[in-house]
This record gives structure tokens, sequence and C-alpha cells, in this order.
């Protein structure tokens, strides 16, 4: 029999307590025999990870808070109350998980329907002319109980028409104002960073009115929503995104504030809307950060108890890819269970053949499960903010906080959110942060699984009916694939027109074990920008232009010139090798671990005669 003693169990009673100090001197050690000399003070910073926003992951995270002697974050305080850090309900999610949320954007009743019967609890409708026509949200929604499906709708410049249409089929339905749930969707500011045009007035008289409405007749009815998605999929990053969200709260408040609401009033009409991507710990850190920003703001108002933040959480469009779509469901499943952790109230799973088009049946059956697999299998929901105490998660939520802070700051010292837009300043930080994003993206510092990294050239293309088209005008939308998606069109195009891919002989030197690494390196990287390698025989049969030397780097030493000299006789235009730069003779091109690999692979396309 096992006695314990009085006090229990403690594993770790019979081992000496370590320090810090070292810990470091361990890592100092490890980096050293990699050939990295550095101080033991230091090699914490070496493994550190540089993040947008000037932000640094570290590799350790302890209770005494940073190693560079930082203050430590904050009490994230309890579910409920202020800064609502880790939620801003006592009770959280736990009742009945998050609100699953699902976007539509044609009228189909038989779609809507189904998703309602299998798992969806809310609806979320693009109406207007590239969308769902405001007349016929009658016949979207006929078989819907208004009175417990919340119906939000995302109309842009056509909102006081289509929450007016809605109103009237909630009247006609005898769906008492009590009973009416959702969110009329205004959101001027947010339409014209899609479009570039502002549909309402200076002060927003007509969303002022719509608001009070709703605030002395429908209690249910949410009027206003602050979409920070355009900043997102401009480009921007998580402190951007959360900034700009800040500044169109903050005006929302003043225009509100000086139609005659109530500060209580005007808090209780917002609802926020951010994206979840497959980063899930910076997800989890921008969910709860924006609580906590706007704690704040409703405690500059004078109202700190009326200042917890509905969050709307979205899976990102950015990271969506159209090759190999079935990769975006381990993206939006991450992105989803990222948001429920976080603590989104709602959350909308992009079907994975969003970049395709309209998502069929088994797409949208796939994305909400995404939700309840979550919610009813992982038990996810069943603890308020899981996270909470994590000492990453708390830094990163603090440190999050500051940097988004900082912009939210900056947009009001230039005027507010409707003056940086109208400038350009915003468009050109956004520009600025998605510009650095690129340059890892082409450099692959920052990889896209079945694009950038593992890509599949014989995969058969998914074909959808092309979806409405989006709003234009405003802030540009990006993907992370679409500077390889760009190369690997110019190959579809060359293989329609010829038959063939463009291809590049991969010449292997020596033994597996020293051609292995980097061959399987080049043919990945090629593959990424839709060039075929081809391994076997020899050049001359291979039906290919260029060829790439694929070793180690002693054999490179004693082999890479005689044949680089033996390809080009065989016909090689071209000759690359996988590996560093070089003093190597004949070779024209080096292909690396962080190497351009979009310049790299356009170039290639170019000299193969592959248009563009």
């Amino acid at each position: 029999m096992t006695v314990l003693p009085d006090d229990g169990l403690s594993l770790a009673a019979e081992f000496p307590a370590a320090t810090h100090a070292q810990w470091q001197r361990l890592v100092a050690g490890v980096l050293s025999r990699s050939g990295k000399d550095v101080p033991d003070t230091e090699a914490e910073d070496v493994l550190s990870t540089a993040l947008e926003d000037g932000l640094r992951a570290r590799p350790l995270y302890t209770a005494d808070g940073p190693a560079d002697g930082s203050a430590s974050a904050p009490d994230a305080g309890l579910p409920g109350f202020a800064p609502f850090v880790r939620s801003g309900r006592a009770e959280g999610n736990t009742a009945n998980g998050w609100d699953v949320r699902q976007r539509h954007t044609v009228a189909d009743p038989e779609a809507v329907l189904t998703d309602l019967e299998n798992g969806v609890t809310s609806l979320w409708l693009a109406v207007g002319p590239d969308g769902i026509p405001a007349g016929e949200l009658d016949r979207v929604l006929k078989d819907v109980y208004l009175d417990l499906a919340p119906v939000v709708l995302d109309a842009g410049a056509e909102t006081p028409t289509a929450a007016a249409e809605l109103l009237d089929v909630y009247a006609r339905r005898g769906i008492a104002p009590e009973a009416a749930l959702g969110n009329l969707g205004a959101d001027p500011l947010g339409t014209e960073a899609r479009t570039g045009s502002a549909y309402d007035g200076d002060g927003f008289p007509a969303t002022v009115a719509l608001t009070r409405l709703c605030a002395e007749s429908y209690p249910g009815l949410r009027a206003l929503t602050v979409d920070a998605l355009p900043y997102h999929e401009a480009g921007g990053s998580a402190a951007q995104e959360l900034g700009a969200s800040l500044a169109t709260g903050v005006a929302y408040l003043r225009a509100l504030t000086a139609g005659g609401l109530t500060v209580e009033q005007a808090l209780g009409q917002l609802e926020f809307r951010y994206a979840a991507t497959a980063d899930q710990f910076l997800t989890i850190a921008k969910l709860r950060a924006a609580r906590r920003l706007w704690a704040r703001v409703a405690e500059a108002c004078g109202a700190p108890a009326a200042g917890a933040q509905p969050q709307h959480a979205v899976t990102s469009s950015v990271m969506m890819t159209g090759r190999d779509p079935w990769v975006n469901m381990l993206r939006t499943t991450l992105a989803t269970l990222a948001a429920g952790v976080g603590g989104a109230d709602s959350v909308t799973v992009l079907p994975f053949d969003h970049a395709l088009g309209l998502p069929d049946a088994f797409a949208r059956r796939i994305a909400r499960n995404t939700s309840t697999i979550l919610i009813e299998e992982s038990h996810l929901a069943r603890v308020i903010d899981p996270a909470g105490g994590s000492w990453y998660v708390e830094s990163l939520t603090d440190e999050l906080a500051h940097a988004a802070w900082e912009f939210f700051q900056g947009i009001e010292r230039d005027g507010g959110q409707a003056a940086v837009l109208r400038s350009g300043r915003l468009s050109r930080d956004l520009a600025a942060t998605w510009a650095e994003r690129s340059r890892a993206l082409a450099e692959r510092r920052e990889p896209v699984t079945g694009v950038s990294e593992f890509p599949h050239l014989g995969e058969k293309p998914v074909v959808r009916a092309p979806a409405p088209a989006e709003p234009v005008g405003g802030l540009p939308r990006v993907r992370r694939d679409e500077a390889f998606e760009a190369l690997r069109a110019r190959s579809d195009a060359h293989l329609a027109a010829t038959g063939a891919r463009p291809k590049v002989f991969l010449a292997a030197l020596g033994p597996a074990a020293a051609h292995t690494a980097r061959l399987t390196f080049a043919a990945n990287l090629f593959q990424a920008g839709g060039i075929e390698p081809v391994t076997e025989g020899s050049f001359a049969d291979s039906g290919a232009a260029e060829a790439c030397l694929c070793s180690s780097d002693a054999l490179y030493e004693e082999r890479a010139g005689s044949e680089a000299a033996a390809l080009r006789a065989a016909g090689a235009g071209h000759v690359s090798l996988a590996g560093r730069p070089g003093a190597y003779a004949g070779i024209d091109t080096f292909v690396f671990a962080g190497c351009d690999a979009v310049a790299v692979l356009s170039a290639t396309l170019d000299r193969m005669g592959v248009s563009s």
C-alpha cells in the first residue's frame, strides 16, 4: 500500500528547484553545439520568434513574468466583470456553447432551413444587389421561427431598406417587437472601408435613427455592427484590426450619444466582428484583448459596467486557399477552436470551398459541424476562458492590447476612423503590413500547406458556381496564396495550351543520404510554381529545359562544376543548385530555404516561355 504525505503527493518534492538562469545556461550550451555562441542571458532571445506589431513569442514563460524585467500582465479579473478579459458574461458559453452563425449570400430558403435544422443557431444574411434582394427576405425566411433564430443583416449601403424590410417581416409574421432577435447590421464606416463611399452623412443620422428605434422598441435587436474584417482582409495585423475597430466603435458612440442615447444604450447597440485565424494563440489573445480594450473605452465614457463587448468571430478568408481546398477544413477547425477558447459569443465557419465560389451542401455541412464537434464532442465550451492563466496567453493578450491601443490612439490623433479612411493613411498602414507579410510568404517563412509547401500538381480542380461579387472600391482584399496562385495559373494555362507542364530536371548527385533532403526541397519548391520536377532518367530524356543539382555541400565542392558542364552539354539552358550560394562554376541560380521563392519561380517560368 502506498502511503501519501499529509499534504498529498508532491511529484517534484525529491528534485531540487531549478532556476531560470540554469535553464538559460543549458539552452546556451545547446546553441553552442549548433554553432551559435551566445551569452547565457541572450540564449532566450535567439529562440524567440518575431511576430507582427513588434511582438515576440519567447520560448519560455513563467509565473515570474518576462525575463527582460518588463511588467507582468495585469490580473484578468473574473468572467462577467470589467475588464471582461475572461468573458463578457458571467456564465461564458457554458450553457449551450457559442452561437453557430452561418452566412448566406444567395436567396436559398432550403439551404437556410437545412442549416437551422442541423446545428446552426443564427443566420447572417448578405443583402443587396449582389446578395439577397431585400424584397426576398420574407421568402428566404419563410419557414424560420424568427422568435428563436436571430437574424443578422449585412447590407452595406442598403441597410436602411433591408432593416425596414426585416422589421416588416417580423410584423407580418406576428413577431412581437420584444421577441425579435439579431442585429440590423448598420456599419457606415465598415461599408466605406469596403466601397470607398459613404452612405450616411456626418453624424450618421440614418444609423442613429435606426439605433434609437431598436433601443426603444426592439430590446432583442442591436442596430450596429463594428466589422473589423475589412482591415484584416486588407492585410492588416491583429493590432491594426483591433485599433481600427476601437476607433470605429468610438465614432459610433459619439454619434449615438449626440443623437440622444445614453452611453449605456449606445454601448448595448454594438456588436464587434473579428477574424479568427489558424494562429490559435494570436486569435485567443486578440479576442481577449478586444474585450479588455473596449472595457477601457466604456470606463472612459463613464459606464464601466456596460463595457462587455459582444463578439462575432469569422474564420479568416485571408487564410483560405483555392488550391488543395480540403486543407481549409483543418485551418477553419483551428480557427474555430481559437474563437471558442477566446470567448467569442458567435462563430461563423467559412466553408472550405469559400475561395472557389458558392459552397455546396457538403461544404456547408462540414462548416456547421465544425462548431458542433468542438462544442458537443470536444466539450470546448464547458470551461470559461480555458486559456486564462497560461503565462504565454496572458502575456500575449497584454502585449497585443498595448500595441492595439497605440494604433487606436494614432487614429484618434489623426482625426478618427472616418478621417484616416478618407486620407488614405489607414490604407497605407495596412499595405505596409501586408507588404512585409508578403515577403515572408514569398520566402516561405510563413508556409501555406498545399500551396507554397507540399503542393499537389496532379490534384483534380474543385469547381463551384460563382459567388456574388464582393463590394469593391475601398480597401483591397488579399489572400495568403495569391502570389503562388498566379504562378500556378501560368502553369495551368501552359498545360492547357501544350498538353504538358513546364519541367525541371533534378540531378541527384551521390547516394540517397547525400541528395534526398535537397532533392525533396527542390521538388517541393518548383511544384509550388507549377513546375513539374523530373527525377528519373537522364536530362536528355526528361523533356525539361532546365536542371537543378541536388546533393550535399561536400559533393558540390567535388562535382558541381563538372556536372553543370555535362548538363549544359546535354542541352540545359539554365542550371540551378539546391543550396546556399557558393563559388561553383557553371551555376546560374541558387535555391535555398529562405530564398524569394516567388521571384525564383517567376523568373524560371519566364525563361521557360510560360506566359504571364
